[in-house]
């Protein structure tokens, strides 16, 4: 079972709006274990854009990262240390856990799939990764082309919002996410403000 683990996080500065690729390295630079990026999500922090492709963390800022339960232990070192995002720094505080959380709808940041840059196709290879993790009825819609810059190569990929989900295929969604690059923030799914709240499961935006 997958579940969220909440780590408090501080700048003094604002940090850039695309960290992705350079928080996964602060991450695994203290959880060696993360580099594969194998069976764990990092959610991109969330905070208030200041322009100029910086945000500034808020009070709701959070490191999130989604895991198996038993995986806790492998990061609770990120505890209480200071990780390195370009040129600036962020403080992270004690984590806390929590059940993913079913919505009738979920949005990603940003989803990137290999070969697919137009709408349309992005759109419908989207549907076809849905499909493999048995989400079959739902709606999906793309928002604003976005990137990820990795090793100064710039990645394109869509805002992705996916509706119409019952609270399992809700979870699913969110613990599976579609795409690639997930240890990176891309492909993690949230509930969408003001969706409606469901159950489901074991359990019953800023960006």
């Amino acid at each position: 079972m997958k579940i969220e683990l909440h780590f408090k996080a501080l700048a003094k500065q604002p940090i850039p709006a695309d960290h992705g690729y350079a928080l996964m390295g602060a991450v695994t630079q203290i959880v060696p274990s993360g580099h594969a990026g194998d069976g764990f999500a990092i959610a991109p922090i969330a905070g208030m854009q200041v322009g100029n492709r910086m945000m500034a963390l808020t009070q709701h800022s959070r490191l999130i990262l989604r895991l198996e339960a038993e995986r806790i232990h492998d990061f609770l070192p990120l505890a209480g240390k200071s990780i390195r995002i370009g040129d600036r720094f962020v403080m992270l505080g004690t984590p806390t856990v929590h059940p993913i959380m079913p919505a009738e709808t979920v949005k990603a940041r940003l989803v990137t799939i290999k070969g697919f840059f137009e709408p349309a196709a992005f759109a419908e290879a989207a549907k076809r990764q849905l499909e493999k993790i048995g989400i079959t009825n739902a709606n999906v819609t793309l928002g604003r082309q976005r990137t990820i810059c990795i090793r100064r190569n710039e990645i394109l990929g869509f805002e992705t919002t996916v509706s119409g989900l019952d609270g399992d295929s809700s979870i699913i969604v969110q613990s599976e996410g579609i795409g690639g690059r997930r240890h990176m923030g891309c492909g993690v799914f949230v509930p969408h403000s003001g969706s409606k709240a469901l159950t489901g499961g074991d359990d019953g935006e800023e960006s």
